[in-house]
């Protein structure tokens, strides 16, 4: 079973890490390669995980190098990311290197993080937006990156389980309707935060 939570007891030493920092960077790249999937030509999805979080507060904490007292923050902030046994959660970023086109596909997107579904057994599970900030603004503008939690049930996630299911994920927005065939490694890889 995936872990859920990281507790401070988790985290190494600044030095310690910064001794394998470049392992667990090359580590954690071939991971987020298997946990990726881009859907139409701007959206990728990126599923997170116990480990890929747990690299993100190292990663903050040898940036930043705020030491014992930046801690409680960094977990506060990427804990809700780590899975909790019976769904999925992305980080979803738009991205658009041209400034001028980024800005006009926001502009139409205000919304988004409500439209974004994974598909299974016939079954669409819709996205539940990450809830510690407005992701769109009162404009109608939307974030370039949103984080979405899907809640699967206990039939959909042995479904998910199963070798060879096909897996769907996609965005239903009006100016935004893309879908795309999750590879079987990444369904595979994916299975895992299940508990």
């Amino acid at each position: 079973m995936s872990r859920t939570e990281i507790t401070r007891a988790d985290l190494m030493a600044l030095a310690d890490y910064e001794l394998i920092r470049k392992q667990k960077r090359t580590e954690m790249s071939a991971l987020k390669k298997s946990r990726r999937m881009e859907v139409g030509p701007f959206c990728t999805f990126y599923f997170e995980s116990y480990d890929t979080m747990w690299h993100q507060v190292h990663e903050m904490l040898a940036i930043e190098k705020g030491g014992e007292a930046q801690i409680p923050d960094e977990l506060e902030a990427y804990n809700p990311l780590v899975p909790q046994g019976k769904e999925l959660i992305a980080t979803v970023m738009f991205e658009i290197d041209d400034e001028i086109r980024r800005k006009s596909v926001l502009n139409r997107l205000g919304g988004v993080e409500d439209t974004m579904f994974i598909e299974i057994g016939g079954e669409r599970i819709m996205s539940r937006a990450e809830t510690d900030a407005d992701r769109t603004s009162a404009d109608g503008k939307a974030s370039s990156v949103q984080f979405v939690h899907f809640d699967f049930t206990d039939a959909q996630i042995a479904l998910f389980k199963t070798p060879g299911t096909q897996v769907l994920v996609g965005v239903a927005h009006e100016h935004y309707g893309h879908i795309a065939v999750v590879p079987e490694g990444t369904r595979a890889a994916l299975a895992s935060d299940f508990a």
